[in-house]
């Protein structure tokens, strides 16, 4: 791997996508992959909802900081990073001058229909789970489209052409043509 190339980090909600369109990106531009919940769940040995249900919130996002800042240091990487990512100021505009940040925007109804079966997921345990898709999307759009240097929609669509229509961005491109 080499430590130059520059990275990808992969923001949006909870469901966009982010790890299936991350791993399939990384293979096409032969990046290591990493997701970072499940990088988060390997270095504590617990699931992130037992880190919840201990340390809550606050110290799951403490966790969460440090481990991204450790990532984001890191070239030739595709990170998938967790939906709150981007709530840390400084750690979204490090994010920016690391890397190339993409937001995967899904719309709220693609949300809710991803994750709605979804129990491993703490935010979402909630009596009105689409409700709270609503408030933390409304919440945290503006600081995905802030720290964001491209934005494409998430749609139902097949992640394979999401992936294809990504790397015939100029910019992604770029980054394939020096990993070769």
């Amino acid at each position: 791997m080499q430590e130059d190339l520059r990275s990808i980090f992969l923001i949006g909600m909870m469901g966009a996508g982010k790890s299936t369109v991350g791993r399939l990106l990384a293979k096409q531009l032969n990046y290591q992959f990493i997701d970072a919940d499940r990088e988060l769940e390997a270095r504590s040995g617990v699931p992130i909802p037992t880190i919840f249900a201990v340390e809550g919130e606050a110290g799951f996002r403490r966790r969460e900081i440090v481990l991204l800042d450790e990532l984001t240091q890191r070239g030739g990487v595709v990170l998938a990073t967790g939906g709150g990512a981007i709530l840390d100021a400084t750690l979204a505009h490090a994010m920016r001058g690391r890397g190339l940040v993409i937001y995967l925007r899904a719309s709220a109804d693609e949300i809710y229909r991803r994750t709605r079966q979804d129990r491993t997921r703490p935010l979402l345990q909630t009596a009105n789970p689409r409700g709270r898709i609503d408030q933390l999307l409304a919440e945290r759009e503006p600081l995905y489209e802030e720290a964001a240097h491209l934005i494409f929609q998430s749609a139902a669509s097949n992640p394979r052409r999401l992936v294809a229509r990504l790397i015939e961005h100029p910019e992604v491109k770029a980054l394939a043509l020096r990993s070769v």
